[in-house]
């Protein structure tokens, strides 16, 4: 999978994590967000808007005791929630099995200059992603 360069000077390291603050993270990203706002059952639900993230972006900072995981459909998809307050501050993505999807909701507030929403179709993944998996975009 070939990924664009990002200059430095383009990323920041974000922290964030879940509303009872056990589970910490930090991803590094670009200034002004690109996220992904996916219309499939769990995420519509939860309103969740998807940071795709490589997994050398992403470092887990304390909490990893605290997370459980839940799986459904094809199961590729490791949805992990905080046992204590119930958030999905991130977690492994069917679409990118390799890396991490942020809920760009969870991050620390005011550390994004901008954030744009681009609509993904989850409820009919097979045809948004028809190489079974998505690209990585900084």
């Amino acid at each position: 999978m070939r990924r664009e360069s990002i200059h430095v000077d383009q990323v920041i390291t974000r922290q964030g994590g879940c509303h009872c603050g056990r589970v910490r993270f930090e991803v590094l990203a670009p200034r002004n967000l690109r996220v992904l706002e996916c219309n499939c059952s769990i995420c519509s639900m939860a309103g969740y808007l998807h940071l795709i993230v490589a997994a050398d972006r992403f470092k887990l900072l304390s909490g990893g005791d605290a997370l459980t995981t839940y799986g459904f459909n094809t199961r590729t998809a490791r949805h992990l929630f905080c046992s204590i307050c119930g958030i999905k501050s991130f977690y492994v993505p069917r679409s990118h099995p390799d890396g991490f999807s942020v809920n760009a909701r969870c991050l620390d507030p005011g550390t994004a200059a901008q954030i744009s929403i681009e609509k993904t179709d989850g409820r009919n993944w097979e045809a948004q992603y028809p190489a079974g998996r998505g690209e990585y975009r900084d």
